[in-house]
Parts: C-alpha cells; structure tokens; sequence
C-alpha cells in the first residue's frame, strides 16, 4: 500500500496537469524541467498507476490522473494553511561570510529585502560556502543562502531553487610585500609560476574550489596544499604572512592590514553568484529577496557579461537568456 506521499510530488503532479505541459510546470514551479518529470515518474511508482499520457506533442490526464487531481488539490490547499502558520517565523539567510563589504550581492540583497518587507524578521547565517549551506537548507535549519551553483552536485542542486543574481569580478588576496601586489591589477598570466589557495580540501567551499581549480588549469597556476582556513582578519593577515600564497577572492572583499586586494584581469575572469532556496518556501521575506533580487540585478546590470571574460560554461548555462 503507497504510504507518505511527499507533498512535492503531488504539487509537480498537479501543476503539469493544469498547464498540461511540463516546461510550464517547471517554469512555474522554479525548478529544471527533469525535476519535474522525475516527481510525476515517481508518484506514478508510488500510487502504481500511469497519471499522464505523454507523447512528444502533448499531455493528457489519464482517468486516475483525472480522479486524483482534485484530492491532491484539496491536501496542497490544506498544506499552504499549514505551512502559513510559519510565516512569522524568521527567515534565515546565510551571507556565507560575515568578512564580505557592504557592497557585496549577498550583503545588498538582504539590505534592500529588509526595507522592503520590514514587517518580516530575516537574520543572517554564515555557513562559509554554498556547499555547507545546502547540507543545512536539506536539515531545514537554514532558509536560503547565496553562492555558485553551478558548483553543487547534480543532487544538491535537483533540490534547490536558483535564481541568478550577479556576476563577480575575481580578484587575489595578497601579502602587502608580494611582488604582484606591486600592480593595480593581476594579469592571469602573471599567476603562472604561483601557487593560488583555492581553499582546497575545505568541505564547506568545494564549489569555490571547483572554481578556482579550472580557472588555474588555464593559467599556468598551481593549487596551493589544503591548508586549515582562517577565521577573522587578523588570522587571515597571519595566513598570508605564513604561506605567501595569493589567496582566490572576489573583486569586492574588503582590504585590511596585511591583505591587500588586485583583480584578476586579462581576461576578467567571473562568479556567478545565485540565490538558492528550497522550492515550495512560503514567506514574505523569501519573496522580498527573490523581488530585490531580481530588481537589482536589473537597475545594475549585475548579470551583463563583459566581452571577453572568463566563466565556466556551466556557470554560463545558468545566465538568463
């Protein structure tokens, strides 16, 4: 007997039955158009029957597709009652790093869905790096987070919403007395030869180190040794001193004594930044941040890319059309 159907089953079930296609369905629901068709091919397992007819042309209800649309329609209607009783609650946003500026996507996204929906109580977290995060948006201990992700595997990002938001420059961290900190910015080329951190062996930023890993393959670059991450600037000043190595960051991180920042350039190379959500979150601060989101990604042109710039083409497939 079919025991525990997941309420996401039953929502990508009914939203292709009313749009009676599964591209729409995706689009409204926020997620990949497989996710989707994955959901129905497993409700159809569980309930041990065929729901949608469905040929390269078109989708129709099957009779137990038809019978079951209007009961899977009245538990999603019982379930918004049930998870609007948490709309109180507070939403909580990871920022990644409490070392970013004020500048930052993430920083200013939160700022402007704060003035925008005063009323909701949004408190930041700081997991450290997406793939950490997605551990914790998975637990339901966390909200919404923002980072790469593209970087994330395929599974953690099967179960996350991704909305593009920014793409940023990257630049280096470097000791006040290394010889590329003489430049105004660092050619890609002038990496050949040096050991970059890309946080290696680090579980918490392994999309950041993904990242970083194919931008030195194609630049003469080595991957520093993993190495235990610093906390605060103090300790990262002490980190740079230490090792030597320059240090993978993004154009807006802020300098401090014993750290300076050069962008990288030649080509500028990029990260896209996103916003990932579970799907299905009902609260009026989520919808401030996707709004806010969106609004400053437009005003600013956050997600024009330079001509002649670097991205990972799996990064670039994420872009908007």
């Amino acid at each position: 007997m079919p025991r525990d159907v997941h309420p996401r089953l039953l929502r990508s079930f009914a939203t292709v039955a009313e749009t009676l296609h599964f591209g729409r369905a995706a689009e409204r629901l926020h997620l990949a158009q497989q996710a989707v068709s994955r959901d129905v091919q497993a409700l159809e397992r569980e309930l041990g029957c065929v729901l949608l007819h469905r040929t390269t042309r078109s989708v129709e209800l099957t009779e137990a597709g038809a019978a079951l649309l209007p009961k899977a329609r009245q538990l999603l209607e019982l379930q918004a009652e049930i998870t609007a009783l948490g709309e109180n609650r507070a939403l909580l946003v990871d920022l990644n790093s409490q070392d970013w500026g004020p500048e930052h996507a993430a920083e200013r996204v939160l700022a402007a869905a704060r003035r925008r929906c005063p009323e909701a109580e949004l408190l930041a977290r700081y997991c450290g790096g997406l793939t950490a995060a997605a551990r914790e948006l998975a637990a339901h201990r966390l909200d919404a987070s923002f980072g790469r992700y593209a970087g994330l595997p395929a599974a953690d990002r099967a179960r996350l919403v991704h909305l593009p938001v920014r793409l940023e420059p990257m630049a280096v961290f470097l000791p006040p007395d290394h010889p590329l900190a003489a430049r105004p910015a660092v050619p890609l080329a002038a990496l050949a030869g040096h050991r970059v951190d890309v946080f290696a062996g680090q579980p918490a930023t392994a999309e950041w180190t993904d990242l970083g890993l194919r931008l030195l393959a194609g630049c003469g670059a080595q991957a520093a040794p993993a190495r235990t991450p610093p906390v605060g600037a103090a300790e990262f000043a002490r980190h740079l001193a230490r090792h030597g190595d320059p240090v993978l960051t993004s154009a807006g991180a802020q300098e401090f004594p014993g750290a300076v920042v050069r962008p990288l350039v030649d080509p500028v190379p990029l990260s896209l930044v996103g916003l990932v959500h579970r799907p299905g979150v009902r609260h009026p601060g989520l919808a401030a941040l996707r709004a806010c989101a969106a609004e400053l990604a437009a005003a600013e042109g956050w997600l024009r890319r330079p001509p002649g710039s670097w991205l990972p083409d799996a990064d670039a497939a994420l872009l908007p059309g």
